[in-house]
């Protein structure tokens, strides 16, 4: 059941799950409210902080990814699970429960393991205070010591 912030948001600017995120075609925001992670090769663009190649192959990777981030409390994965490689999440603040969206896709790397790229983006203000960078560096610290 949705909070009375959460319901206000949803009024006030429509569904918290802004979709899914074509990687292929990303155009970042114009303003600062957004965050972008990648592994080396896995976007174009201004990638606010380098991930590694991981060990895993892709779907167990964000097998990973989804338990660090059921432990948040604050998340829900919104995607329709069709694609074993493909995440979205719908992530709250934890004190006035603004929306953000995390689209997570991991790729096979040349050799083996698996390439990963993060976007966050925020639904409500044209900044974030770094929020969505940091979530997406705290993501990558709890991949490195899950």
């Amino acid at each position: 059941m949705a909070s009375p912030l959460e319901t206000l948001w949803t009024r006030l600017a429509g569904p918290a799950d802004q979709g899914p995120v074509d990687f292929a075609h990303l155009q970042r925001r114009s303003v600062p409210n957004d965050a972008l992670a990648a592994s080396p090769g896995a976007a174009s663009g201004k990638v606010d902080l380098a991930l590694p190649v991981y060990a895993d192959a892709p779907d167990a990777l964000l097998r990973r990814l989804d338990a660090y981030v059921a432990g948040d409390g604050n998340s829900e994965r919104v995607d329709d699970r069709a694609n074993p490689t493909y995440r979205r999440y719908v992530v709250r603040t934890r004190l006035l429960r603004f929306p953000d969206t995390v689209d997570a896709e991991a790729l096979p790397a040349e050799g083996g393991g698996a390439l990963l790229r993060l976007y966050a983006r925020s639904q409500l203000g044209k900044g974030d205070f770094g929020a969505n960078a940091k979530r997406l560096a705290r993501w990558a610290a709890g991949l490195a010591g899950i």
